[in-house]
């Protein structure tokens, strides 16, 4: 890139940074806290692990996606991470576009940190020396049906691990069991949300036919009151690919599909570990 280029692209780096930093809001993440919290107890959630991450960002931290429509990993893991270190701490959290679309969704979330998910957003985040949550299964696997509650489903996506790469960062895996039995996924529907252009549309790749309280089986994205299961969550010692790989590694397919695989199988270990201390489902 030529010396001119990078300085553009420096400046916009930073610009961008500089506006999600400035949304951020930690006397608004103070004031919502008690409300999490109470939220997050519902479920007598349990985060494990926080004695294993680095003091400071940055950091990239992977988590397997889970819930459904009301998605209880992403508060759980938030409100533990605000008791263990503060809400100073800048952590931000990729959202999808059109879940910050909703009217009057994308401010108030903006202020607890989200971004819009992208890979100029993402960067920028970490360059600015924060931490990044991302849960790069998205709508894929946040919608796996019942009988893969226990699976880390990726779908294949390699856009984070190309950001770790080029950033450098080390990544912190953050495994989950329990959210997913939350409600009864019966099916993806990405064959319906084909058809109905939605991928093209919204970036929506799924409509599923779930099952939930109180309507019943339920069609798409309308929201089920959660079942009361127990959620754990893992953070597992962080992975640094930065001392085998420069930022190249993020244009070598080979490198890529490497730290795909080990990232998933240790994941997937770690699920299988934490499933296996529970007797039943939804008890826990």
């Amino acid at each position: 890139m030529p010396p001119s280029e990078k300085a553009r692209s420096g400046t916009s780096e930073s610009s961008l940074s500089s506006e999600i930093g400035a949304a951020r809001d930690p006397e608004f993440l103070r004031a919502a806290r008690p409300i999490l919290e109470w939220y997050a107890a519902y479920f007598r959630s349990e985060v494990r692990g926080f004695d294993r991450l680095p003091a400071r960002g940055p950091m990239l931290v992977v988590g397997n996606h889970s819930g459904g429509q009301m998605t209880p990993d992403i508060p759980v893991l938030l409100t533990a991470w605000w008791r263990e270190r503060g809400e100073e701490e800048p952590v931000y959290a990729l959202f999808h576009s059109f879940f910050l679309g909703l009217p009057g969704v994308g401010p108030v979330m903006a202020r607890g940190g989200a971004v819009e998910a992208g890979p100029a957003a993402a960067e920028a985040v970490l360059r600015s020396g924060a931490t990044l949550i991302d849960f790069p299964g998205g709508d894929h696997e946040v919608f796996r049906t019942w009988g893969q509650r226990n699976r880390i489903d990726f779908g294949g996506r390699t856009g984070f691990i190309r950001l770790a790469l080029r950033t450098g960062v080390p990544v912190v895996p953050a495994v989950s069991v329990g959210a997913h039995e939350t409600l009864v996924v019966l099916a993806r529907g990405e064959r319906v949300a084909k058809w109905l252009g939605l991928d093209r549309r919204f970036r929506v790749s799924v409509m599923p036919l779930v099952l939930g309280l109180p309507f019943g089986v339920v069609l798409g994205g309308i929201p089920t009151f959660p079942l009361p299961a127990k959620i754990t969550v893992e953070l597992l010692e962080p992975i640094r690919w930065s001392v085998k790989y420069g930022p190249d590694a993020a244009d070598d397919p080979e490198i890529v599909r490497s730290c795909y695989d080990e990232l998933t199988a240790t994941m997937q270990s770690a699920l299988d570990r934490l499933a296996a201390e529970r007797q039943f489902p939804i008890i826990g």
